[in-house]
């Protein structure tokens, strides 16, 4: 997991499990340090608005307190027909998301951001993912979320594990984007900020 040829820290500006376990794919050492940001949308904020602001505001929020390191950070929000869908937090608002998603097509705003406060290296950038789903009857969607719990996940559906079966195309150009982190877009640019991977 260590990369002795880079000489500046990275930071995953991020609690989540997922992202985590993402960017250990590419064998680099890297901290971890959760952001303090309101993730609480503007009024009549666009869902890739949404997620581009608050991917900065995570990256730039950790890098302030880590000034010489490289700060990753990312967000995504679940863009139905331009009504952003945010982590359910419960059983019922995943109900009513999956409930509001059958049969639709899904665009999840995958942002990517990356900050280091000492260079004043900063960008941004968002992969967008179209996710098409299957007509869905109310028992599916009461197994699917008995079965998996997907209350920490935008959208309510982990395509990582059985909410793949919910699904009934996806596509995108950065397969890691749908589940937090997408990785050819994070390797391009902590390698513009001076991390090298290879």
């Amino acid at each position: 997991m260590t990369n002795p040829s880079s000489a500046r820290r990275l930071i995953l500006g991020s609690t989540s499990k997922y992202r985590r376990e993402l960017l250990e794919r590419l064998r680099i050492a890297f901290e971890t340090d959760a952001p303090r940001v309101d993730e609480t949308p503007q009024p009549g904020e666009a869902p890739v608005a949404l997620a581009r602001r608050l991917a900065l505001a995570k990256a730039r929020d950790v890098a302030d307190r880590h000034p010489d390191a490289v700060v990753i950070g990312s967000d995504q929000v679940a863009d139905l027909h331009g009504q952003p869908l945010g982590k359910p937090g419960t059983h019922e608002r995943a109900a009513a998301q999956l409930k509001a998603m059958s049969g639709q097509t899904v665009v999840f705003q995958t942002a990517l951001a990356v900050v280091c406060r000492y260079t004043g290296f900063e960008q941004v950038d968002l992969a967008p993912v179209e996710v098409t789903f299957r007509h869905l009857t109310d028992e599916e969607i009461e197994r699917y979320l008995r079965a998996e719990e997907p209350y920490d996940c935008a959208g309510s559906a982990r395509s990582e594990g059985l909410g793949i079966a919910l699904l009934e195309r996806i596509d995108n150009d950065d397969p890691t984007a749908l589940v937090g982190l997408p990785l050819i877009r994070t390797c391009r640019m902590i390698r513009a900020a001076g991390i090298p991977l290879l």
